[in-house]
Parts: C-alpha cells; sequence; structure tokens
C-alpha cells in the first residue's frame, strides 16, 4: 500500500515547472533544508550535498551512506520527483532515513524546486 502512496503522490502534487521563484526558495532551502544538507559539490552533512541535484539519480554521492530504499530508486530527480519526495518523504520512498516531515506548501515546494535548478 505505501509503495504505491509514491505513485500517487506524484498525481496529486502539480509538477513544479520551474514556475517557482529562485530568490524564494533560497530563503525556504535556508529555513527547511540547510540544516541537513549543504549546496557545496562534496560537503555531506546529515543529508547528501544537493549540489547539481536536478538530473542525477539517487543515492549516488559519494561517501553518503544511503538507506537501502533510496539505493533502490533508479529514476533521476526532476522537478516533479523532487517536489513529490518533498512533500512527503517517508511515503515517497518507504524505508528510507531522511527525518523531515514534508513540506506541505505547494508553493515553497515550487520555490525551492526553482532554487535547487539554479545549483549546478
Amino acid at each position: 500500500m505505501l509503495a504505491g502512496l509514491g505513485l500517487g503522490l506524484g498525481l496529486l502534487v502539480a509538477p513544479a515547472r520551474a514556475a517557482g521563484d529562485a530568490k524564494i526558495g533560497s530563503a525556504v532551502f535556508a529555513e527547511q533544508c540547510a540544516e541537513c544538507h549543504s549546496l557545496k559539490e562534496g560537503k555531506n552533512k546529515k543529508g547528501p550535498s544537493l549540489f547539481a541535484v536536478m538530473g542525477r539519480r539517487p543515492a549516488n554521492v559519494a561517501g553518503f551512506n544511503y538507506s537501502d530504499a533510496m539505493k533502490a530508486r533508479s529514476e533521476v530527480w526532476t522537478e516533479t520527483s523532487v517536489s513529490v519526495y518533498v512533500t512527503l518523504p517517508k511515503a515517497a520512498v518507504p524505508g528510507g532515513t531522511m527525518k523531515y516531515d514534508g513540506l506541505a506548501d505547494a508553493k515553497a515546494r515550487e520555490d525551492l524546486v526553482a532554487f535547487l535548478l539554479t545549483i549546478r
């Protein structure tokens, strides 16, 4: 049942086609993500670096110990998949270890995704 929830969330969450505001997304990142994630290439914290996260495969940052559930993922991180994941991480990746309850605010997610698209 939970495995299908991730797919179901994809249908409920509108794709964030970079329509967000990257400047506001920077503030969302600072408030919601920066405690656990770095934006610097090769610098992991409690979570893996999110440098150039868009377009890469999950669980591929060197030096980070990913959960088996995240290692089993094969899709590339896209605007939609990041938005779905950030909405409810535990539902999107059952068995994952991210200790974050999720970002319910659709506009904040859209802004966050727009910001992450700029990190290269």
